[in-house]
């Protein structure tokens, strides 16, 4: 299942050129020193990779006590569901939700943080700024957050998000070289596709919880990470 998690956030980064392209734009990073634009540009990186491994985290620990109390396969089954539900409704009818107005100081504290770090170079700031992106409410984070959960582990909670990172990486780079790196239509026609996968990807983690006796896709054993009969000689 960890390879749903590159291959999604590969996929989802063409989402995160409308949402958090702009924060990649301006950058501060060095314009005529190609050497310190890269450990710049991988610095910010870090700092969005150590957000999502840290959320992994959180979330891995809450499916590990899911798998604990003997309920991973109706899990996989409801991350499934969920994962459709998110992706298919409309992103107004999500926010009139307003989940996070629980937290919503806490999120405005953030993007005041965000936008003071902007005025120096320092890798500090950049990493930083990678840091607080990579806390932002995101619909596409939200989606991978229910692939940690199913991991069952704190340990593959951290690494499916470092995953999903790694995977919006390629896209997220290339926009601070070329502003224009696809023209709006190629982009609209991307962002088409999303729903797609992500609904495929909720169809994978449902048919994981039927345990219907396919390999790989969806075993009869859903421990993967603990062998529950072993084999004693």
């Amino acid at each position: 299942m960890l390879y749903t998690a590159f291959l999604f956030g590969l996929i989802s980064s063409f989402h995160c050129i409308g949402m958090c392209g702009p924060i990649a734009l301006l950058l501060p990073v060095a314009r005529n020193n190609s050497t310190q634009k890269v450990l710049q540009i991988i610095t910010y990186h870090l700092g969005r990779l150590s957000a999502y491994g840290t959320i992994g985290l959180l979330f891995g620990l809450l499916g590990q006590g899911f798998f604990m109390a003997g309920i991973q396969q109706k899990l996989s089954i409801f991350i499934g569901v969920a994962m459709i539900v998110v992706i298919l409704t409309p992103e107004k009818r999500m926010a009139s939700y307003n989940f996070s107005k629980p937290i919503f100081k806490f999120l405005s504290k953030i993007k005041t943080r965000l936008g003071s770090q902007f005025k120096n170079q320092s890798y500090q700031s950049l990493f930083t700024i990678g840091l607080l992106n990579g806390f932002l409410p995101c619909g596409m984070v939200y989606v991978a957050l229910f692939g940690a959960i199913a991991m069952q582990s704190a340990g593959f909670g951290v690494l499916y998000m470092g995953l999903f990172g790694l995977g919006t990486v390629p896209m997220m780079s290339s926009v601070v070289y070329i502003n224009s790196f696809l023209t709006i239509s190629t982009r609209n026609k991307i962002q088409k596709v999303i729903p797609y996968v992500a609904v495929l990807l909720g169809i994978v983690f449902i048919l994981r919880g039927l345990g219907l006796g396919i390999p790989y896709v969806s075993p009869t054993n859903m421990s993967l990470f603990v062998q529950q009969n072993p084999n004693c000689h």
